[in-house]
């Protein structure tokens, strides 16, 4: 059974930092690209960072660029999320997915596994 557990989320102010972490198990966790989804109240899911398998290349959203950062560690399963210089517009679930493929995709739908959620609230 395929698990991805999400942890890390809180209630932070605005500037502040957090540090999401998603364990995976009943998967080969490094044959995966992992990906970091989100989404606020009443809007759609949206991509904020995918990895991929070794985690050599690295994708972020537009929002997101030059204040999130992704990194994994395949010995521990594990995907983060560094998340620096925080807004309240971040504030959304956070769901962490695994895609059985080769590339880094924004596209929910080609993910197969899914978190979730943990939530992230930014105060201003």
């Amino acid at each position: 059974q395929v698990q991805l557990v999400e942890s890390g989320g809180g209630l932070v102010q605005a500037g502040g930092s957090l540090r999401l972490s998603c364990v995976a198990s009943g998967v080969a966790f490094s044959s995966y690209t992992m990906g970091w989804f989100r989404q606020a109240h009443g809007l759609k899911r949206e991509f904020v960072a995918g990895i991929n398998w070794s985690g050599a290349t690295a994708r972020l959203g537009d929002s997101v660029k030059g204040r999130f950062s992704i990194s994994r560690d395949n010995a521990k399963n594990t995907v983060y999320l560094q998340m620096n210089n925080l807004k309240p517009e971040d504030t959304a679930v956070y769901y962490c997915a695994a895609d059985y493929g080769l590339g880094i995709t924004n596209q929910e739908a080609e993910y197969d596994y899914w978190g979730q959620g943990t939530q992230v609230t930014v105060s201003s």
